[in-house]
């Protein structure tokens, strides 16, 4: 029989000022701890606000030794990077971005028809052995990545494996699942996740039971906006009961290495975060 895995956290995001001005829910932020071990960051953005002013977005920075996943609901983003790489990542399109010994980027919002930007951000981190390798990107349009619509639940799959379909990024060094839940009143959904991955859970949208401990196996009610950590187990389960719910559900292969975080580059020493900068002021930070 699997084992459900139980919340043993749940966090209130909070709201911070990234980039040019733009304003985020922060779930979690890359810490020498390593508490979520592999995932470093998770930022919820949106430009709906009219206090927040013009938009003015991600001008060109530096990443090393991660890997950045972008994900958008509504809206775009207009990207470009040292490399001359360019292009659009448009609603239901991810862009997973593997930095690896350093890229230069920038990412600009642009508002959808009806005036809105939406979407998120996750930084996976990459093992000591990885990086320092060339970056690259996989870029998912919304059209190839599979949704599995059955009994009132709906599953895009961006990554990771959901009753037989496969999402469309792969080769991660993480073995990531990373997937768009969405469960209509009175649905229960269930995915085995290997036991030693790292699960956590971004509810956004309406409200939902996750696992309680059996025998009693009453469930917590999360409502929005909430991200929860999951326990040991080798299943997630999630029931709705009057109210529908979306989340993003993602889980991963911890690497048990130490990790020294700055900025925007996340290695495994101090002698390694200082040879980046050094890098960035040489000019030797981003190679052909």
């Amino acid at each position: 029989m699997n084992k459900p895995r139980t919340i043993t956290q749940i966090i209130e995001p909070e709201y911070v000022i990234e980039g040019a001005g733009v304003r985020l829910r922060r779930s979690i932020a890359p810490r020498v701890s390593n508490t979520y071990d592999p995932f470093l960051l998770f930022d919820h953005f949106a430009f709906n606000d009219p206090v927040e002013g013009p938009i003015r977005g991600f001008p060109m920075h530096p990443h090393r030794g991660i890997e950045t996943v972008t994900y958008m609901l509504e809206g775009s983003v207009n990207h470009r990077d040292s490399l001359g790489n360019s292009g659009l990542i448009g609603p239901g399109d991810v862009q997973w971005m593997t930095s690896g010994r350093g890229i230069l980027h920038e990412e600009m919002p642009r508002r959808g028809p009806d005036g809105k930007i939406y979407g998120f951000q996750l930084w996976v981190n990459l093992p000591a052995r990885l990086k320092m390798i060339q970056p690259r990107y996989q870029e998912v349009k919304e059209s190839s990545i599979p949704t599995l619509k059955k009994d009132g639940a709906s599953i895009r799959v961006v990554a990771g494996s959901y009753f037989g379909q496969t999402g469309p990024v792969t080769d991660i060094a993480a073995s990531p699942v990373y997937m768009d839940v969405s469960l209509d009143p009175d649905v229960k959904f269930s995915l085995p996740i290997p036991a030693s991955h790292t699960s956590l859970a971004y509810v956004f949208e309406g409200e939902a039971v996750f696992a309680g401990d059996p025998p009693a196996n009453e469930g917590v009610t999360v409502a929005s906006v909430r991200m929860v950590r999951l326990g040991d187990g080798d299943e997630i389960q999630v029931r709705t009961e009057n109210h529908s719910v979306r989340f993003m559900l993602f889980s991963g292969e911890p690497f048990g290495e130490p990790i020294v975080p700055f900025g925007p580059f996340v290695m495994n020493s101090r002698e390694e975060i200082e040879q980046a900068l050094a890098d960035l002021r040489n000019g030797t930070f981003v190679t052909s």
